[in-house]
C-alpha cells in the first residue's frame, strides 16, 4: 500500500533521503525513528507529493504519486504534528467539511459515529475546535481519515506534545485501524510508542534507513541503545 523504490531527495546537492526502499503492507504500522534532520519528514512529504524526488518512486496503492497525484490521494490521509482545523467550527462541522472535500457526504448521525469511533467525548462534538486539546484535534484528524476511507495513513510526530494518556489512546486507535487493513507510516521520536505500536521499526540517519527491525525481536533497552548508537 505504501512503497518506496530507490527513493532519493537532494536539496542543493545535499542528501535528505538516500536510496530508500520500503514496503508497508495493509495492516502494518511502520514507525520511523530518527533525530531531527534525519529525513523522516522529507520521506513523508515525498509520499504526499509535496516535494519531487531526485531519483526513484513513491507509490501509494501501486500508483506513482508524482504521475498520479489525484488518484493516489484518494487512498491517502495525512496527520501532521499540528493538525490544521478551522478553529471557529465545531469538531462535527470540521469533519463534515473535510469529508465533503474528499467527496464523501454523511448525515449528522454518521458523522457523530465516526467521532465516537476515535474516542472523542460526545460532549465535545459541538464545541469549537479552538477549545480542543491537541489530542482531541488528532482524533478529529483520524475521523477525517475514516470518513475518507483512507487505506494509507501518513503521520508526522502525531504524539508530540500529548500526555501519556492521550498518546496511549492515540496508539490504540492506530492499532484498530491496522486491524482493519490500513497501512500506516508514522515518523516519531517516541521509542516507547514505536515499540508498543509498530509492526515494524525503522531507524533513519542522514537520509539513510540504517535499520529495519521487528519490534517483537528487540527489547526496549536494546532498541534505545541501538538508536543511540546510530545517533552518535
Amino acid at each position: 500500500m505504501i512503497q518506496a523504490i530507490h527513493l532519493s531527495k537532494h536539496y542543493d546537492g545535499k542528501p535528505a533521503v538516500v536510496d530508500l526502499n520500503l514496503e508497508i503492507l495493509p495492516g502494518h504500522i511502520f514507525c520511523l525513528l530518527g533525530a531531527n534532520g534525519a529525513g523522516k519528514t522529507t520521506t513523508i512529504n515525498l509520499f504526499l507529493n509535496f516535494v519531487q524526488p531526485t531519483e526513484g518512486k513513491a507509490l501509494i496503492n501501486g500508483l506513482d504519486v508524482r504521475e498520479k497525484p489525484l488518484e493516489s490521494k484518494q487512498f491517502l490521509a495525512y496527520i501532521p504534528e499540528n493538525l490544521q482545523l478551522y478553529p471557529n467550527l465545531t469538531g462535527l462541522e470540521n469533519l463534515d467539511y473535510f469529508s465533503g472535500l474528499a467527496g464523501r457526504q454523511y448525515d449528522k448521525k454518521e458523522l457523530a459515529a465516526l467521532l465516537t469511533t476515535t474516542g472523542l467525548q460526545q460532549d465535545a462534538f459541538g464545541l469549537r475546535v479552538k477549545q480542543y486539546s491537541k489530542g482531541m484535534r488528532q482524533k478529529v484528524g483520524i475521523a477525517i481519515a475514516l470518513a475518507k476511507g483512507a487505506k494509507a495513513l501518513l503521520l508526522d510526530e502525531p504524539t508530540s506534545g500529548l500526555d501519556p494518556k492521550a498518546a496511549n489512546e492515540f496508539a490504540g486507535i492506530l492499532r484498530r485501524l491496522s486491524e482493519e487493513g490500513v497501512a500506516i507510516l508514522m515518523a516519531t521520536h517516541d521509542l516507547f510508542r514505536a515499540k508498543e505500536t509498530g509492526t515494524h521499526i525503522g531507524i533513519m540517519r542522514d537520509g539513510v534507513l540504517v535499520e529495519n527491525l521487528d519490534p517483537g525481536e528487540i527489547g526496549h533497552a536494546d532498541l534505545e541503545q541501538l538508536y543511540l548508537t546510530h545517533m552518535n
